[in-house]
């Protein structure tokens, strides 16, 4: 659907002739003027799909944290030096009181040699305008009684 000139509603246009100008408006805005003919749009809405990758961690990161970690003879002490990070946020991150930034994540990976992340596809719906440009209409300029 293309929006009125006059109005800037969404509906159907037809041209008229309104104070000498000709304008595509919509059906309420055509008793302003003389209706000559229905208005056929220069282009068309189209509905585009995108696909877009989203990285989270596997819900069990955890428990997969900590299991290789002791399957590696470390303490947390140990391997938060390694990690350059604090005991205390280990032990948080291993506990699931505290969830680590994908960066951290992709850190723990390899390290421990675990899949830690995982990489989701989301697919989005997005309404696309081919035109020109954005159309300004009367309708936003002025105001009708």
């Amino acid at each position: 659907m293309a929006s009125c000139e006059m109005c800037g509603k969404e509906t159907p246009l037809f041209k008229a002739v309104i104070e000498g100008s000709e304008l595509n408006v919509c059906k309420s805005c055509g008793g302003f003027g003389r209706v000559m003919k229905t208005f056929k749009p220069r282009f068309e809405q189209k509905q585009e799909l995108k696909k877009e990758n989203i990285e989270s961690l596997v819900p069990n990161f955890a428990q997969l944290i900590k299991q290789a970690r002791e399957k590696r003879n470390m303490t947390q002490e140990e391997f938060a030096k390694l990690l350059n990070e604090k005991s205390s946020i280990l032990h948080k991150i291993e506990t699931g009181h505290f969830i680590p930034t994908i960066d951290a994540a992709r850190k723990f990976e390899r390290l421990l040699k675990i899949k830690l992340v995982e990489s989701i596809e989301e697919e989005k719906i997005e309404d696309v305008k081919k035109t020109k440009s954005d159309v300004l209409t009367i309708g936003d300029i002025i105001k009708l009684k």
